[in-house]
Order: structure tokens, then C-alpha cells, then sequence
């Protein structure tokens, strides 16, 4: 060491900003030696400076660490890491490629990137991703905090940065269009149709290349970089760009009272299989960061992508604690959805632990207390964890509702029983943990399989364009088109598909749970009937924004329904209370066609009950006929409700603007029945003033 240059210290991982310079340090127990490279430009083929460690001074147990001084934030850097290349015993360390830092909190990625330099022969300078030196302290937030909304009144929006704003029916200029600054030019959307959090499919930094041929992962579920926002979706291209902006976007949603949500993949990285490129962690300490087969020289696959992280070896649980608390800390998010998360739950030899530490860490880490913790409860070898995972605070996605809900609504037998228990919550599934009915996060679709119009119009997948000859996807999508696969002109057909939407986005916000739903299901956007567009970057996967127009009563009705569902309490007049919440709190009587007499023999396919809240003097009685016949409905009486008379504020069948009204105008029910149209949801209430819904 030469040249000014002074020993560092260990702590803190990454590159830390000073003064007076910065301070470099890396993980890597087996390495050899190690240099730290500094280049002048993303696209450069060779490194202004090479900086090669002295491990007599730069290592202090498995730490390697230099101290620059003069280097400044903005700087590009990289590492090359020398050891044994013996694949046999988990060893793949190769000098000539050059090293994303983990710890990086800024990438940026060359003209000329290219995944298969770092998978071939030879150096890959000019082709590989360099990491950013970043001064995380200097952005003003202007006051910013978390917006902690309540569990009970959340309603989640799964979206895609750059599939949001990317389509040019959005109106943004080209610059803007798919990137973060892109998305607070949409935030006023958002707020009028009544959502309360984002969730952001993967935005940390990922490879792009990682999918077949001449196509784009578009999903980014391929991470190489746990702390740094991927720099495509940033409408700036300098170092810093990405970093300030996505931090200008969490601050606008803040300020529109928008939490927000990452969706993080902490189970495998974009480094694949034995075949793949060393990008990072494969190059730094193979056998330390991935779970490895009895052959040493094969990678564990619990992800079903190639590979998957030692996410409870003791260094690989500290880089996921540092970057949740990152995300937390310095970039002001609100909360995190688990990727198949019970791969978390795995040991070094891929054994299921039952209490794993990393997950007890999350849980119980006091920097992520208060944020809103969401498992995808099932890994891709088959561990399904629905209703049983660990910790007290974690919400899971409920996959038994989608399947349930589709199902009933698809005409199957045997369904009733199964969706009544997910009106209520799923105590089938919680109940035994006595854990808050919020628990269960209550979706019908989500990115991964069908969007909601394409699950009403196509009885099968249609992935050609994917690459695989139509094998990559889901088929058990439990999917109906109706009589007719794919558009329609047929009015009829149309009608049927617009109604099975709504009924499906009625069930998911009335039933007790935290609902999500997907990004332009509220216009019945497709997809053209693929269920995987993992690597469709292009009007496939885009918000049409033209769809506003053309499904106009789909999207009054999503926007009516959001809004009309949290009510002023009656004894507290500042406390709001979700419409689901008070199902919850309700003493419910199941009904069928006659009351009290529920039909749940395998050959019903309808349901109703009547949910009454005695402490908010409101009752709603909830009508699901997914028949293909009317049926005439009992309706409690009058007198036993108390709350007269009944008045009708949702019904599917009939057409906008009377399918949803405000509560003020919902005309009275007549009578001693309600004639529930074919496949459709009605939903009836009592005794609601209408200054409650303001």
C-alpha cells in the first residue's frame, strides 16, 4: 500500500464517505487477495486505479478494508477477488472478473453491459456494472416520517415502476416515462381511486439479461444488489440518480398519504446456477453465501431459479438485516413483501428450521418494528406455510383465497364452505394462533399469473411469446373465459366478464383481511393471456392508460368501492373504521336461499349472511350467487335487524352507475327477498347514516 492510502477499518460494510475520503470494506473469508478497482466512467474497460490490499494491514479477520483518501461520493468503483477456483468444493473465485459490492448503495450499468462476460473467459471491465460510492446523508426530507396507517384500513396496490407510466397513452414526456419521477407524475391517480399503499415489485438493483434470449426480465426478480435502487428505473444518468429520485418519490407518496411497500428478494440472486456469471457474492465467498448441494460444485435450488442465498449463515443474516434497516432508516420505506419467503426458513443444508434465525431477527429487530412485514409463505420445492408461519407480526399473502375465491366464482363444487371461511378472515387457517384477522393479506390476482380481466376471458395460459413453447406458468389458474377464449365482441360475453370483476374485487374488499390488488385490474388491463410476463417489457405488461376510458365503469366502480369502504365510527367521530373491520367485529348468521338454513353441500354454489354490529347500530346482509340461475333470497326482517329498512349499495349485475351507488342514494329494498341475479354479489346494509361514509 502506497500512496496516502491508510488501513480502514471493517465496520462498516461497503463505502463509506468521509471528509477526507472513503472507506472501502468487504466480506470474503476465503479469498486470497483483493483489489478494489476505481474507474472514471461506467462504460470504461479499464480502471483509473488499482488497488491492491495488503492483507497484513488491510484484513482484519475475514474483512478486507482500505481507507482512499480524495475519493468522493459519486466515484465508481468494483472489486477483484483472487482464491482457489475448485468447484468441487464450493470454491469459484476468479480474479478477471470484476465484483459488484453487496454492500453498494448505488450501481450503474454500462451501455455495453453484457451478463455473458461475466460468465465467459477473460476480463469483463468495460461489460460489467460498477458499484457507486453514495453520501446517504445529504437529501433533505423536508420532515418526512412514516405514515404507519392501520393494518385494518390498508388497501394494497400491487404495481411495476416502469410498466406504470412506460406505455405512451400515459402522457408522460419520454424521459419520464417508466421511471420513479415517472410515477409521482401519477400519484393523484392513485389517490382518487382510493388505494393506501404501493407495493413496488422489485426495484434493488437486478439484471436485466437474466431471462431467454432477446428477451428483458421485466419483473426484476434477479437481484444484484440488496441496497442499491436499479438505476433504469431512475429518468437521471449520473451515480447518484437513482438514489435521490426514488427517495423524491417515497417523499411525494408520503405526502399524499401513500405508504409504501418494496416487494424484496432476498432468497437467490441473478448469479443462477452453476452455469451462471459471477457478478458478486459467487465471486466474493461462493460456498458462504449460497446453500450448496452434497456436491459442492451444484447449487441448492429451493428458489427454482438456480440458486438460493445461506440467508441464515450468520454473514448472509446480517447483509439482509443491514438492508432492511437501510431501506427503513435512509430510504423512508413503510414496509417489505417477503419473495417466497419460507426459503428464509431453510438451513445451510436446506433443512426447515423451526425457529430460523433470520426471521426471528427480522421480527424482532426494534428498526423494522412498526413496519408492515408481508410473507409469500411457500418456496418453489414445495414448502407451503400458509397459516403457519413463524412469528407473531408477518402478514402472508393468502393463497388459499385467491384459489378459493376463483373457484367459487368459476361454478366449481364444493367451494361454499371454503369461501365463507375466507369472507371471514380464514380461521381455518389463523384461527389457531389467534393472530389479528389482518394477518391474512386477501388477493384474487397478483403479478405472477393471470390478470383479472384475463382470468374471466381465457380457460388457458397463452405464454408463447415467452419463449418456452408455452410450458414457463402456472396451469391450475382456476380461470374462466366466459364461452369464448381471449376478446369478444359479443356484448353478452363482455357484460358477463365486466360483472365476474366486479364480484371478484367486492369479495376482496369486503372480506376480513388487508386486501391487495393488481395494477389495472381496476380497467380490466390484459395481458393477452399470459400468466408469467416475467420478461415482457413491452404493451403486454403496461398500463394502458387509454383503458380509463374504455372501461370507465369498471374503474367508477373499484373507485366508489375503495372509497365507501372505511366509515366514521359512531363513538369516536376522529376514528375511522374499514367496512371489513367491522365484518370482523360482527356477529355473523349464515344463510341460504331461506334464512338460517346455509346450503353447504358440495352441489351449492351460492352463500349469504348477515353481518351485525351491535356497538355501531349497522347491520349488512352480503348476497353471493355464483349460479347460473337468479335465486330469491329471504331477507331478515325489519324487526329483527332494528336498523330499517334494508337499502342496496352493491349489485353486480346491474350496470354502472346503479351497481355501486353512495351510500346516501342507495335505494331502499322492498319486500321480504332479494332476487340475486346469476353470477353476481349483493350487498345490502341498515341502519347506516350517510355522514358515516364522509
Amino acid at each position: 500500500m502506497s500512496g496516502g492510502l491508510e488501513d480502514g477499518s471493517s465496520s462498516p460494510l461497503g463505502a463509506t464517505p468521509s471528509p477526507d475520503g472513503v472507506n472501502f470494506s468487504v466480506f470474503s473469508r476465503h479469498a486470497t487477495g483483493v483489489q478494489l478497482l476505481l474507474f472514471n466512467g461506467v462504460d470504461d474497460a479499464k480502471a483509473e486505479r488499482v488497488l491492491r490490499l495488503d492483507p497484513s494491514i488491510n484484513r482484519t479477520y475475514h474483512y478486507w478494508h482500505v481507507f482512499v483518501p480524495d475519493v468522493r461520493p459519486g466515484q465508481l468503483y468494483a472489486y477483484r477477488v483472487e482464491g482457489p477456483f475448485d468447484p468441487s468444493n464450493g470454491m469459484r473465485f476468479d480474479a478477471t472478473k470484476v465484483l459488484l459490492d453487496p454492500y453498494g448503495r448505488g450501481v450503474m450499468v454500462p451501455e455495453a453491459y453484457g451478463r455473458d462476460g461475466a460468465r465467459g473467459p477473460g476480463d469483463n471491465s468495460g461489460t460489467a456494472m460498477k458499484s457507486v460510492v453514495v453520501d446517504v446523508a445529504a437529501y433533505d426530507w423536508e420532515g418526512d416520517a412514516p405514515l404507519r396507517h392501520p393494518s385494518s384500513r390498508t388497501i394494497v396496490y400491487e404495481m411495476h415502476v416502469r410498466g406504470f407510466t412506460r406505455h405512451p397513452s400515459s402522457g408522460l414526456p419520454e424521459k419520464t416515462r417508466g421511471t420513479f419521477a415517472g410515477l409521482v407524475e401519477k400519484i393523484p391517480y392513485l389517490q382518487r381511486l382510493g388505494i393506501t399503499a404501493v407495493e413496488l415489485l422489485p426495484v434493488f438493483q437486478f439484471d436485466p439479461q437474466d431471462c431467454p434470449p432477446g428477451l428483458v426480465n421485466y419483473w426484476g426478480y434477479a437481484p444484484v444488489s440488496f441496497f442499491a435502487p436499479h438505476d433504469g428505473y431512475s429518468s437521471r444518468h449520473d451515480p447518484l440518480g437513482a438514489v435521490d429520485e426514488f427517495r423524491d418519490m417515497v417523499k411525494a407518496l408520503h405526502r399524499a398519504g401513500l405508504e409504501v411497500i418494496l416487494d424484496v428478494v432476498y432468497n437467490h440472486t441473478a448469479e443462477g446456477d452453476h452455469r451462471g456469471p459471477t457478478l458478486s457474492l459467487r465471486g466474493l465467498d461462493n460456498p458462504t453465501h449460497y446453500i450448496l448441494e452434497a456436491d459442492r460444485s451444484r447449487y441448492a435450488n429451493y428458489s427454482g431459479t438456480g440458486n438460493t442465498l445461506n440467508a441464515n449463515h450468520s454473514i448472509v443474516r446480517r447483509m439482509i438485516l443491514d438492508s432492511l434497516r437501510y431501506w427503513v432508516e435512509v430510504m423512508h420505506v413503510d414496509g417489505f413483501r417477503f419473495d417466497l419467503a419460507s426459503v428464509l426458513d431453510r438451513d445451510e443444508s436446506g433443512n426447515v428450521m423451526p425457529n430460523p434465525p433470520v426471521l426471528w431477527d427480522i421480527e424482532s429487530d426494534p428498526v423494522l418494528a412498526g413496519t408492515k412485514l408481508i410473507a409469500e409463505a411457500w418456496d418453489a420445492a414445495g414448502l407451503d406455510q400458509v397459516g403457519r408461519f413463524v412469528g407473531d407480526s408477518w402478514k402472508e399473502w393468502n393463497g388459499r383465497f385467491r384459489d378459493d375465491v376463483r373457484s367459487f366464482f368459476r361454478g366449481e363444487e364444493g367451494t361454499v364452505a371454503r369461501i365463507a371461511d375466507r369472507l371471514i378472515g380464514s380461521p381455518s387457517l389463523y384461527g389457531h394462533k389467534q393472530r389479528e384477522p389482518e394477518q391474512s393479506v386477501n388477493f384474487v390476482t397478483c403479478h405472477d399469473g393471470f390478470t383479472l380481466n384475463d382470468l374471466v376471458s381465457y380457460d388457458r395460459k397463452h405464454n408463447e411469446a415467452n419463449g418456452e413453447q408455452n410450458r414457463d406458468g402456472a396451469d391450475d389458474n382456476r380461470s374462466w373465459n366466459g364461452g369464448v377464449e381471449g376478446p369478444t365482441e359479443n356484448p353478452d360475453i363482455d357484460k358477463l366478464r365486466t360483472r365476474q370483476v366486479k364480484n371478484f374485487l367486492t369479495v376482496t374488499m369486503l372480506s376480513v383481511g388487508m386486501p391487495m390488488m393488481l395494477m389495472g385490474d381496476e380497467v380490466r388491463r390484459t395481458q393477452g393471456g399470459n400468466n408469467n410476463a416475467y420478461c415482457q417489457d413491452d404493451e403486454t405488461s403496461w398500463f394502458d392508460w387509454t383503458l380509463l376510458a374504455k372501461r370507465a365503469d369498471v374503474h367508477r366502480f373499484v373507485t366508489l368501492l375503495n372509497a365507501r369502504r372505511v366509515l366514521r365510527d359512531v363513538e369516536q367521530e376522529r376514528r375511522r373504521v374499514a367496512l371489513n373491520q367491522l365484518i370482523g367485529q360482527a356477529d355473523i348468521t349464515w344463510h341460504g336461499v331461506k334464512l338460517d338454513q346455509p346450503d353447504w353441500r358440495p352441489s351449492s354454489h351460492s352463500i349469504a349472511f348477515t353481518a351485525n354490529v351491535t356497538r355501531d347500530r349497522v347491520s349488512f346482509h352480503v348476497i353471493l350467487n355464483a349460479y347460473w340461475e337468479p335465486l330469491e333470497f329471504e331477507l331478515p326482517s325489519v324487526s329483527e335487524s332494528g336498523r330499517e329498512p334494508w337499502r342496496r349499495w352493491i349489485d353486480t349485475f346491474l350496470d354502472s352507475p346503479h351497481d355501486i351507488v353512495d351510500w346516501e342514494r342507495a335505494p331502499v329494498v322492498s319486500g321480504h327477498t332479494y332476487r340475486a341475479e346469476p353470477r353476481s354479489v349483493a350487498v345490502l346494509f341498515a341502519g347506516l347514516h350517510a355522514d358515516r361514509g364522509k
